[in-house]
């Protein structure tokens, strides 16, 4: 796993982490990703391919793993634009569920985000997906 599927495999994550994997969600995250320098060179295809290999190690070895095994390859650098990403995608549909809630809490724990920064990208993306 290099930055780019640790970065993905947490978007992933994300848009799993209130029980439900919508088709929206996940074109929501491939857009997502495929707008940022990291997957510049990256097909329509080939982030298709990444999202299914994902999902697949998603679901065979959970969201505590994947995100752990990611953390260990995201560099410091794209903790917190993983973790914007992420806010991002949670609140894309306007509506934060316990879990969603939970999950990016524990997100910014994993990733060493701190609390203000934390606040403040929340702050921003909620701004973001009013409209």
């Amino acid at each position: 796993m290099g930055p780019a599927e640790a970065l993905a495999s947490i978007a992933l994550v994300a848009i799993a982490a209130d029980g439900y994997l919508a088709e929206r969600e996940g074109q929501d995250m491939t857009m997502l990703l495929s707008r940022m320098a990291l997957f510049s060179s990256y097909s329509s295809e080939a982030l298709h391919r990444l999202f299914d290999t994902l999902l697949a190690r998603l679901k065979e070895e959970g969201p505590g793993i994947l995100i752990n095994q990611a953390k260990g390859v995201l560099p410091p650098d794209l903790r917190e634009t993983a973790f914007a990403i992420a806010t991002d995608l949670v609140l894309s549909d306007r509506t934060v569920t316990p879990q969603e809630q939970s999950f990016l809490e524990d997100l910014c724990v994993i990733l060493e985000i701190p609390n203000p920064t934390a606040q403040q990208i929340v702050q921003v993306m909620t701004i973001k997906n009013r409209g």
